[in-house]
C-alpha cells in the first residue's frame, strides 16, 4: 500500500548515544494536535535492518523489527528476567539433555498457513544449516538435534546436560519461529519474499515495507501469545539517516517514538521538555573493539606474523583507552567505564582489565604500552587500521573514534588510519577479514552473564575473528552447565581472566537504557533484552 506523504514524514525514531536507548514521544509543535492521528503510532529510528530473515541477522535493528512480527516459543515476561511461554503452552526440561514444549492447538500464520512443530524443527534445523556469519546461529552451540513427535510436541536434544541458558537462548535471535512454506531451508530468504508470503505470526504483520525506510505494521488477529493484542491500530516505523533529523521530527511533533539513537545532548535538551517524561531501563550495553586474529598487526596472515607482537599491540591498546575520557567527553558520562567482558550487575563480573593494563587502577599508561611493544620487538609507530560505523551505535560514533585515535598516537606508539563504513556494508566486511580492528557494541539477547562470553569467545564464534582457545572454549560449555550458582560465578570469573589475558576484544564502556515519552502516549515498555515491545504503545 502507499501511505500519505504526512504518515511517511512522521517518524519514530529509535535514539541512543551508544548505551542510551531512547524513546521519545511528542506531541509539541503540531498546531493540529499530537504526531499520530487516531490510535496510529509513529517509532522513528537511526537503526537499520540488516536482514527482516532471523537467520540473517544478528544485530539490534534487525531485532527490534523481528520481534514485533516472528512468534516465540518462550519469552521474557515485560521488565522481567523470567523465561516464561510464549507461543508455547508449557516449555520444559523433561530430561537432563531434553526440553519439551508443547504447542496450542489451532495456531496459524498471518498468511493461514497451519503453525505447528513441525515449523518449529524447520526453524532451528535452518539456522544450523545456514550458519549465515552474519546470523545468531552460534548460540544454538549446544543444540543437537530437534525432534517434532506430533503437530503440537517439540523436543530439543541437547549436547550438554544441565544447560542453564538454552531457554534463554530461546527468547533471543534464533528463537523467532518462521514458516517452513514461505522459507528457504538453505539460505537467507529476502525481505521481499518474507513480506509477499504475509509469513508473520507476531503480534504484527507488514503491510507496507521499503528497505531501512518505511516499515507499516498492523495487528496481527491470528497471533497467539505472550503479549496482548496490539493496543495500536497501527506503527509506522520510519529510518533516518541522521540523527539530527530524527530530532527535529521529535520536536515537530511528527514523532510519537524514538527508539535509538539520539546524541546525549539531544536527549538532555528533549528531556527539558514538560510535555515528555524520562523514564529508565534495564542496561546491559557494551562497546567494544574487535582485533582480527589473522589481519590485525603481525596477524597471523600478515607478512610479519608474529603472535607475541600481536599480542603486544593488543596490550598496548589496551593500556591507552582513556575510559573516563571517552564516558565524560563523549558521552557526558551516560555511558561509564567498562573494564571487563561481562558488565557491572551481572552475577560473576569481575574487572581483570582495570589492574591487568594501563596504570593498574583503570586509567592510561603510555609507559605500559610501551614496555608491552618493547618486549616483543614492536617497532614503533604501529600502523593500525581502526573502523568503526558512523550509523548504527548512534551519532557520537565519529567523536568516539576520533578520540580513541587521539589517545592511541598522543604518545607516537600508533599510526592510525581510520575510517567509517556505514552498517550494511560493515556488517559483509567485518566477517571477510576486511577490517584488521574495529568497532562494536552488544545489546543482551538476555539477561545472564553467559550471553558476554558465548558469542565471543567459542572456537566458532558470532565475531568470526579467528580467535581460538581451546581452554576458554571448555570453560564456557562447563559454566553453561553447571547448576551451582556459586560454582558457575566463579567458572564466569575464570573466563573473564583468560580472555582478558587472549583479548581478542577490548571493552571499553557500559551503558543503560532511557525512555522518553509524551503524556499522550502510553505502554512503552523497553525490557532487559531491549525489546521495544510495540503492541503495548496506544495514546
Amino acid at each position: 500500500m502507499t501511505l500519505p506523504s504526512r504518515a511517511r514524514t512522521r517518524a519514530l525514531a529509535v535514539a541512543v548515544p551508544a548505551a542510551l536507548a531512547v524513546t521519545l514521544a511528542s506531541c509539541a509543535g503540531d498546531p493540529g494536535g499530537s504526531a499520530g492521528s487516531g490510535n496510529d503510532i509513529i517509532v522513528g529510528t537511526t537503526d537499520t535492518v540488516t536482514h527482516l530473515d532471523p537467520a540473517g541477522s544478528y544485530d539490534n535493528g534487525s531485532l527490534t523489527l523481528q520481534t514485533q512480527v516472528f512468534p516465540y516459543l518462550v519469552n521474557t515476561a515485560p521488565n522481567s528476567t523470567d523465561v516464561v511461554p510464549d507461543l508455547a503452552e508449557t516449555a520444559e526440561f523433561t530430561g537432563p539433555s531434553e526440553y519439551t514444549v508443547t504447542l496450542p492447538e489451532g495456531l496459524t500464520w498471518a498468511n493461514g498457513n497451519d503453525l505447528t512443530s513441525s515449523d518449529v524443527k524447520f526453524t532451528f534445523d535452518r539456522q544450523l544449516a545456514i550458519a549465515d556469519p552474519n546470523g545468531p546461529s552460534s548460540l544454538l552451540f549446544n543444540l543437537e538435534s530437534v525432534e517434532a513427535p506430533d503437530e503440537q510436541t517439540v523436543v530439543f536434544h541437547l549436547i550438554s546436560e544441565n544447560d542453564q541458558t538454552f531457554p534463554f537462548v530461546l527468547t533471543s535471535f534464533p528463537g523467532a519461529i518462521v514458516d517452513e512454506e514461505s522459507f528457504s531451508a538453505d539460505a537467507v530468504t529476502s525481505d521481499d519474499d518474507i513480506v509477499a508470503a504475509n509469513a508473520f505470526g507476531g503480534p504484527y504483520s507488514i503491510s507496507d515495507y521499503t528497505f531501512n525506510e518505511l516499515v507499516e505494521l498492523v495487528p496481527n488477529e491470528n497471533y497467539s501469545g505472550l503479549v496482548a493484542p496490539a493496543a495500536n491500530d497501527s506503527v509506522l516505523l520510519n529510518y533516518y539517516a541522521e540523527s539530527s533529523n530524527l530530532k527535529l521530527a521529535v520536536e515537530d511533533g511528527t514523532v510519537d517514538v524514538a527508539y535509538r539513537s539520539l546524541s546525549p545532548s539531544d536527549v538532555e535538551d528533549l528531556s527539558g521538555n514538560d510535555a515528555l517524561t524520562v523514564h529508565d531501563g534495564p542496561g546491559g550495553e557494551i562497546r567494544y573493539i574487535v582485533f582480527n586474529f589473522d589481519t590485525q598487526p603481525y596477524g597471523a596472515a600478515t607478512d610479519e606474523a608474529d603472535a607475541d607482537a600481536a599480542l603486544a599491540v593488543r596490550q598496548a591498546v589496551a593500556s591507552l583507552l582513556d575510559r573516563e575520557a571517552l564516558s565524560s567527553q563523549v558521552y557526558d558520562g551516560t555511558y561509564t567505564p567498562l573494564y571487563s567482558y561481562v558488565p557491572e550487575g551481572f552475577a560473576g563480573a569481575t574487572e581483570p582489565l582495570k589492574e591487568m593494563y594501563g596504570d593498574g587502577a583503570g586509567g592510561p599508561s603510555a609507559e605500559a604500552a610501551a614496555e608491552a611493544l618493547d618486549a616483543a620487538g614492536v617497532e614503533t609507530p604501529v600502523e593500525l587500521s581502526l573502523q568503526y560505523s558512523p550509523d548504527h551505535y548512534g551519532p557520537n560514533s565519529a567523536d568516539e573514534y576520533a578520540l580513541i585515535e587521539q589517545q592511541l598516537e598522543a604518545d607516537g606508539l600508533f599510526d592510525v588510519t581510520l575510517a567509517g563504513t556505514e552498517w550494511v556494508q560493515y556488517s559483509d566486511d567485518r566477517v571477510a577479514d576486511v577490517y584488521p580492528a574495529y568497532q562494536l557494541g552488544w545489546f543482551p539477547d538476555y539477561s545472564d552473564a553467559d550471553n558476554y562470553l558465548t558469542p565471543f569467545f567459542l572456537t566458532e564464534n558470532f565475531l568470526v575473528n579467528h580467535y581460538e582457545d581451546a581452554e576458554v572454549n571448555d570453560l564456557i560449555l562447563q559454566q553453561a552447565s553447571t547448576p551451582d550458582a556459586a560454582e558457575r560465578e566463579a567458572l564466569i570469573g575464570e573466563i573473564q581472566q583468560r580472555v582478558a589475558e587472549d583479548l581478542s576484544t577490548v571493552p571499553y564502556l557500559q551503558g543503560a537504557q532511557v525512555a522518553v515519552a509524551a503524556s499522550d502516549v502510553s505502554g512503552v515498555v523497553l525490557d532487559a533484552s531491549f525489546k521495544l515491545r510495540m503492541a503495548s504503545l496506544t495514546r
